[in-house]
């Protein structure tokens, strides 16, 4: 009789040891499976002229960032600074702007300052969801050959960019 109550409380037992131990795995840690590879090519309509197109096609031969975001993602509103400081620094980020009213994107952009070279406009998904995007804001350093070689899931700050991003684009930028 007990027998039968022990499988139950067994299969329970190793489903909260694997949930506890999914909650300690930092989301921002997991890995993509598009680094070292060919980047995906885009061709959306541009924010501020739907008669443009932003595309990845113009970015070829330079070492860039493609940052993923939207207006409705607070991480993206704290990340914002830091991508105006990277603008200062010469750094080429070519935006996404994910799911989002376009005049709502083009408010906080008048507002806050445009750190971008160019924003495409992404409201369906559509090209985004080649790039593996879950969540926003993603950014993805691409080289000059176009190959993805870093992404981070979360705000970039100044941290990130000493330890990781900018050796790696100096590395990438003398290459």
């Amino acid at each position: 009789m007990k027998a039968r109550y022990l499988v139950p409380l067994g299969i329970f037992i190793v489903l909260v040891v694997f949930l506890g131990i999914g909650l300690t795995l930092n989301p921002r840690d997991v890995p993509s499976v598009l680094i070292n590879k060919k980047a995906p090519e885009f061709s959306l309509p541009d924010l501020f002229d739907e008669n443009r197109v932003v595309s990845s096609e113009s970015m070829k031969g330079k070492v860039w960032l493609l940052n993923v975001w939207g207006t409705w993602c607070p991480e993206c509103w704290r990340e914002h600074g830091f991508l105006m400081y990277l603008k200062g620094e010469g750094v080429p980020i070519v935006g996404i702007d994910w799911r989002d009213e376009s005049a709502e994107a083009k408010k906080m952009l008048a507002q806050e300052g445009n750190p971008f070279l160019a924003v495409g406009v992404d409201p369906e998904s559509k090209a985004i969801m080649d790039w593996g995007v879950y969540g926003a804001p993603e950014t993805f350093l691409i080289d000059k050959e176009g190959f993805i070689r870093w992404k981070y899931a979360g705000g970039l700050n100044a941290e990130l960019w000493r330890t990781e991003l900018k050796p790696l684009m100096d590395q990438l930028e003398g290459s």
